[in-house]
């Protein structure tokens, strides 16, 4: 085991990720889980949520320590998420492929995360918004401050575009000018202005806010942010191999069947867990929903009183 190289950095960086994530999702769904335990009707039914609960009884104990551990893991899961974005990027960063080897990739990688990361959460919420009828739970001014997290990333990962081009140009290395020359208006133009298109000129609309609050627009515009950071990876990875040093090795990447069918596959596996998520788990937090109920209840139904 060489832990020189950024791959082994990314086994450890990733299944830490991965673990504190996944116990800390599971941690918000006891709750909840309990509740669904305390209203089903069938015995297995109760028997299942009852094991997947722990026993949670609601009581001060344990809320108390439900408060502990979620405030522990939320404190592990902030540097985490700086963290493994940034190893991820040194794969490409510690190589001396043109167009990798710039140091701009760290934070880049991490803007360009949450970015497409509130970009699918949008696309997921908007439509079981819809679906499920939760209106009166996720309100457009949810909506319109994600969309503001957008707009604020989004000219994050613009500006580290055009960095890109900066430091390729002060490194006065040919072989890097080339690279982002090449990516521009070589062979694959297409894929960088596609994703100069998505990822950098549509969010700016949300500078406006009729669009901003537009639940439509807001939706596709979504789209293509995901489909924008799609051509991110596929400009990085393809443009920087297909001409590097060696004119011998320069080709052109076409995929093959297998691979179409995985990123295929890929995307129905993604959607299969999510419905099934959203069929057998609570979609909204109900125990977080339950601390505000009351004072936004009192806000919205309360009646005007009449001074005599």
């Amino acid at each position: 085991m060489n832990f020189n190289s950024p791959l082994l950095w990314d086994v450890f960086a990733i299944s830490t990720y991965f673990s504190v994530s996944l116990v800390f999702w599971y941690l918000g769904l006891i709750p909840d889980l309990a509740t669904i335990r305390d209203r089903a009707i069938k015995p297995v039914t109760k028997y299942i949520y009852g094991l997947l609960s722990f026993g949670w009884k609601g009581s001060a104990r344990d809320w108390t320590r439900y408060e502990e551990v979620a405030l522990v893991l939320a404190g592990l899961s902030t540097p985490l998420v700086l963290s493994v974005h940034t190893i991820v990027s040194f794969d490409f960063a510690t190589s001396i492929v043109p167009g990798w080897h710039t140091t701009i990739f760290p934070p880049y990688f991490v803007a360009g995360a949450i970015f497409s990361g509130f970009a699918m959460v949008l696309t997921l919420m908007l439509i079981a918004r819809k679906v499920l009828g939760m209106q009166d739970y996720i309100t457009v001014q949810h909506v319109e401050a994600m969309n503001k997290v957008i707009i604020v990333t989004g000219s994050i990962v613009g500006i580290a575009y055009i960095t890109e081009f900066f430091i390729a140009w002060y490194s006065g290395v040919n072989f890097e000018q080339y690279a982002f020359i090449n990516r521009a208006s070589g062979y694959y133009w297409w894929a960088y202005w596609s994703m100069m298109t998505c990822n950098v000129i549509t969010p700016q609309l949300f500078w406006f806010k009729k669009i901003r609050t537009s639940l439509t627009a807001t939706f596709i515009i979504s789209i293509f942010i995901n489909i924008g950071m799609w051509f991110e990876r596929f400009v990085i990875i393809v443009t920087s191999l297909h001409r590097d040093y060696l004119p011998s090795s320069w080709t052109v990447y076409h995929p093959t069947f297998i691979e179409i069918g995985i990123f295929i596959g890929t995307i129905g596996l993604f959607f299969t867990c999510f419905l099934i998520f959203a069929r057998v788990f609570p979609v909204i937090a109900l125990n977080e929903l339950k601390t505000i109920l009351k004072a936004a209840g009192d806000t919205r139904y309360k009646k005007p009183v009449k001074h005599e």
